[in-house]
């Protein structure tokens, strides 16, 4: 990575068990109190969705959602609804939405926005090669119009946003044989998401910074 953006640096996770998708319910629904889904354990997780999202964040893995489980579900009703080879789902748009972006320019952008102190909430490493960084539920219809205050509105990036309506694959749910999602920043209790507007020009310039580059490349 340029001096710019600088370098991240990973910590070891060390020898732990990984959660089953039923201690991970707990957490999410008690702890954090997210909004929970479960979708259909057949399904052709990884491949192409059907949904026909270019970036789908659990792709096949929402055609047959099971009965959507509210914040704070008591453990009986968790045990029940999620049991450890259902594939767990977050659906976007209630708590929070998620900023899509590439990998690299992800990561570029993340180094960048810490070391400016700028907040930024949970992040998620999909297996895909897509960074999803969590943001104020409601970012996905002001995405465009937030694009154009800062200037990238006619820029084509490689970013988009899941909000109302779509659903992200939660850890330790795999995406088929690609492996599972995983946090790279896990959520804390600082409080709510980030508002997208102090993310959105770095994400924006990464994104086209690589894209440029890919097309030198290329040429």
């Amino acid at each position: 990575m340029d001096k710019l953006f600088g370098t991240l640096r990973f910590t070891p996770l060390g020898r732990r068990t990984r959660p089953t998708a039923l201690q991970a319910a707990a957490e999410y629904s008690g702890r954090w109190g997210w909004t929970l889904a479960v979708g259909s354990p057949t399904a052709r997780a990884g491949t192409a969705c059907d949904c026909g999202l270019p970036h789908c964040a659990a792709p096949n893995l929402h055609r047959l959602v099971g009965p959507v489980v509210a914040p704070g579900a008591t453990a009986a009703e968790l045990a029940a609804r999620c049991p450890a080879d259902t594939p767990l789902l977050l659906p976007t748009g209630h708590q929070f939405d998620v900023l899509d972006v590439p990998a690299q320019p992800g990561l570029q952008a993340l180094v960048r926005l810490e070391r400016m102190g700028t907040q930024v909430g949970p992040v998620l490493a999909s297996p895909a090669g897509r960074l999803l960084l969590f943001v104020a539920p409601g970012t996905a219809e002001r995405l465009p119009d937030l694009l154009y205050r800062m200037g990238w509105d006619d820029a084509s990036l490689d970013l988009t946003c899941h909000g109302l309506g779509s659903y992200l694959a939660a850890p330790p749910t795999p995406l088929g044989p690609l492996g599972p999602m995983r946090w790279l920043r896990r959520p804390t209790a600082d409080g709510a998401p980030p508002e997208a507007r102090l993310l959105l020009g770095t994400l924006a310039y990464a994104c086209h910074r690589t894209r440029d580059r890919q097309t030198e490349f290329a040429g």
